[in-house]
């Protein structure tokens, strides 16, 4: 009874109150900091216009070709599941994938699902319960990690291979290097989110799933057989993809709009016109700032080159475009390129995804240590790729 007394009595209303009301200043003066920020280079009119131009650049360029990848990944890995390609796989890969990344042997159908399309590919798979049973729930968080660092894959190495007619053939021993250093980027960044999660839940043992039977059952003799199973099996993972992509509309676009503003500069004249794709230019001036660390460590030739990784934090697809344009000044060493394919992959806009990615599995509470063993993993890829390909350019004197 004392106890209870005295909990009751150091319980002070009027304290609670100016507590709620300084948190409640702290919010409105961080909102308004923030736009002020935008406001102040680009006028209030033009970073409003910017911000919803940008906004619906993203839903209508991004957001919707996420949604579409995955309904295809979503349905392609019903089929798997179905049919059970998925549990062979499991049984195949998982002698390399447990001493690699610490997973079971499953997680490599998410590496080359979103190696073939991009990150958000892996929540498709990660909501299947028949993907999800090989799994501790420990391990669940980490699927992002995973996923991200092959992220986009396919389109960055062939969008640097594409660039042999103006680098010559050396680009292909380039991009290799990259694609070789992400695994190196994959585990480290695997591995250094699993060991946070094995801290964070005391069961390491607790499944994922807590019972197989969780997803629908059908009676045998009510089962669709033949091609209608197929089918059955290509629908119902289509709507699993159209339920994803409605999850993660909020996280990318609201992310991937203040990233892009806070990457691209103003327009081609100068000038704040409110259209999308503008901003304060605000991360590749980091990138410069920090220069002299970031060249011993990935060989870069150029301080233009900085702004490339930088810019693969928000969007792969923006530090794609970026290197064109600096093939076509001459900004580009192989090296660059090595380097370019293993952050842009590793990397591959985790800002703007890692947030919705991380909600979509309820895991939303480990973001920042998402984020933060992505980054550690990425940087790490791009130090890999570089040296690598220093290597190997003696070796074959490329």
């Amino acid at each position: 009874m004392k106890t209870l007394a005295k909990t009751e009595k150091s319980v002070d209303p009027m304290r609670e109150r100016r507590k709620k009301t300084v948190v409640a200043i702290i919010c409105l003066l961080s909102i308004v900091a923030f736009f002020v920020i935008f406001a102040i280079p680009m006028g209030v009119g033009q970073s409003l216009n910017t911000l919803m131009n940008t906004a619906y650049h993203v839903l209508m360029n991004t957001v919707f070709y996420l949604m579409a990848i995955a309904v295809i990944a979503g349905a392609i890995s019903e089929l798997l599941s179905e049919f059970g390609v998925v549990e062979l796989i499991n049984k195949i890969l998982s002698p390399l994938m447990k001493p690699l990344f610490g997973m079971p042997g499953a997680s490599a159908l998410g590496i080359v699902t979103t190696y073939l399309s991009d990150n958000p590919a892996i929540l498709t798979l990660a909501n299947d319960m028949k993907f999800r049973r090989f799994f501790k729930a420990y391990q669940i968080p980490a699927l992002t990690n995973l996923g991200t660092a092959f992220g986009m894959g396919l389109i960055v190495t062939s969008s640097m291979l594409a660039l042999s007619g103006t680098l010559g053939t050396g680009v292909v021993w380039a991009a290799l290097c990259g694609n070789i250093a992400t695994v190196f980027g994959a585990i480290v960044s695997t591995r250094l989110m699993l060991f946070f999660m094995k801290r964070a839940f005391k069961d390491h043992d607790a499944p994922a799933v807590l019972e197989t039977g969780t997803e629908e059952k059908v009676e045998e003799g009510e089962k669709p057989k033949g091609f209608l199973r197929v089918l059955s099996a290509l629908m119902d993972g289509g709507k699993k993809g159209v339920d994803l992509g409605l999850a993660i509309i909020p996280g990318v676009l609201i992310i991937c709009s203040v990233v892009m503003m806070l990457t691209y500069g103003p327009s081609a004249d100068g000038t704040f016109t409110g259209s999308a794709k503008e901003g304060i230019a605000v991360l590749p001036w980091v990138a410069d700032k920090i220069g002299f660390l970031l060249k011993p460590l990935f060989g870069f030739s150029s301080n233009q080159a900085l702004a490339i990784p930088v810019t693969a934090l928000g969007s792969a697809g923006a530090a794609l475009t970026m290197i064109v344009q600096l093939v076509e000044d001459g900004a580009v060493t192989l090296n660059d390129i090595a380097v370019f394919t293993a952050i842009c992959m590793c990397w591959s806009g985790y800002l703007s995804t890692h947030v919705s990615m991380m909600d979509t599995l309820k895991c939303n509470r480990f973001t920042g240590k998402a984020i933060l063993c992505h980054t550690i993993g990425g940087l790490f890829a791009g130090v890999v790729a570089h040296w690598l390909f220093m290597l190997i350019s003696v070796i074959f004197k490329i």
